[in-house]
């Protein structure tokens, strides 16, 4: 295979008078195209809370009268949060996510973590990744599912960030984009008749008979099929109006650019997106302030971009999945915020989940070394995702068997 990339990037490309873009040369042209049969599969978008999300003040027991006590200046008032039911609810900052639990379109899956969790953001966040508590960790729980089904997958990137671990040993490496210019062929011509004549050049070339369909056979196809998916993903760029007006955040452009992607049919069935600052050791704020902002942000971008994708007939098709790598203490510090915790709850968006709650909150009562403790390992979520959503053997991706949480509807 390696042999046939470095090929296909001299004879096909360069031979062509053309530079390679960044997706291009990273992914070595691994994406299916969309007619392919699987294509237009289900489809997975990860939202990594980075920093350690507080998860008592999203999800919050109101009910109990030990939330209140634990939390004397960050508390959320019981008349301001979203109900789920009589005794949880959801932070104010979440209004879009209590509008997709009345649409039936939310899953909150409560008390989520891992044996012996680690306080420590870099460890915690490659057992995430890698879904494994071993000591060393080189491959991420989606880089080991990409290669059970080879499928399309990218990292939508905030500027320079790196790609996670989590997409880790795929078999082909998964791009980081932050714009469509990233999937532009770029011609040494820059237009008139030497921009028409390389364009004729690669569209004959590549339509050209072989008497050996192997190399030069693939060489002809991804050409053209790699300027095709260039040029209809401008035309993508250039006309799409969205059904669901973005928010004006960091975030929700990087969910905007995951809907036109998907919308464009490339056959790409994983995005993985994140958004900084939930380490809220000070001035953490309740109602108002630092971590609802957050908070706002998260849910305004997941709104917009699950509604967006609904209103083009993809309700069904697709699911949103948050985490973040541990939780917060239960009481809060001297600096108005919170320290690491552990148990925390994740959140499913999309047609398909299981509305409401799933497990129970942990317990304020019974609390470890002040840490909320976990009541489901997270491998068991992405048992259910893997095995349920995407079609993957979770135990081949996981190294063992964890039972599937019950998050989508039967």
């Amino acid at each position: 295979m390696s042999s046939r990339r470095d090929f296909l990037k001299t004879s096909s490309l360069i031979g062509f008078g053309l530079t390679v873009p960044t997706f291009l040369g990273r992914t070595a042209f691994a994406a299916e195209p969309a007619g392919k049969a699987g294509a237009k599969d289900t489809i997975l978008v990860v939202v990594q809370l980075t920093g350690g999300n507080d998860g008592l003040n999203t999800v919050i027991p109101f009910a109990d009268p030990d939330y209140a006590k634990q939390r004397p200046t960050i508390q959320i008032p019981k008349d301001q949060i979203r109900k789920i039911d009589d005794s949880i609810g959801l932070h104010p900052a979440l209004d879009g996510m209590a509008g997709l639990l009345q649409d039936r379109a939310l899953c909150v899956v409560q008390g989520v973590g891992y044996p012996n969790p680690s306080q420590s953001h870099f460890r915690s966040m490659d057992i995430w990744h890698a879904a494994s508590i071993k000591e060393q960790l080189t491959e991420g729980w989606i880089g080991n599912a990409l290669k059970q089904k080879p499928f399309g997958a990218f990292h939508v990137a905030a500027g320079n960030e790196s790609a996670p671990l989590a997409l880790n040993g795929a078999p082909a490496r998964v791009p980081s984009i932050t714009s469509i210019e990233d999937f532009q062929l770029r011609m040494s011509a820059t237009g008139g008749k030497d921009g028409k004549a390389q364009k004729n050049l690669i569209e004959n070339a590549a339509k050209m008979p072989t008497s050996q369909p192997s190399l030069l056979d693939f060489v002809q196809k991804t050409a053209l099929n790699t300027y095709a998916s260039s040029q209809r993903l401008q035309e993508v760029a250039k006309n799409y109006q969205p059904k669901e007006a973005y928010p004006q955040t960091g975030l929700a452009t990087r969910l905007k650019l995951a809907a036109q992607l998907i919308d464009a049919g490339l056959g790409a069935r994983i995005f993985y997106v994140s958004i900084d600052g939930f380490d809220t050791h000070a001035n953490q704020g309740g109602v108002a302030g630092a971590h609802a902002n957050l908070l706002t942000e998260v849910s305004g971008a997941i709104t917009a971009f699950f509604k967006d994708l609904a209103a083009r007939g993809q309700r069904d098709r697709v699911l949103v999945m948050t985490f973040s790598e541990f939780g917060r203490r239960a009481h809060e510090n001297g600096s108005k915020g919170t320290d690491h915790g552990s148990g925390a709850p994740m959140l499913l968006v999309g047609g398909k989940v299981k509305p409401g709650l799933v497990g129970k909150h942990p317990a304020l009562t019974n609390l470890e070394m002040g840490n909320l403790k976990h009541a489901i390992d997270f491998r068991q979520v992405y048992a259910s995702v893997l095995d349920q959503w995407l079609g993957i053997s979770s135990a081949k991706v996981l190294g063992e068997g964890f039972k599937p949480v019950d998050v989508f509807r039967s």
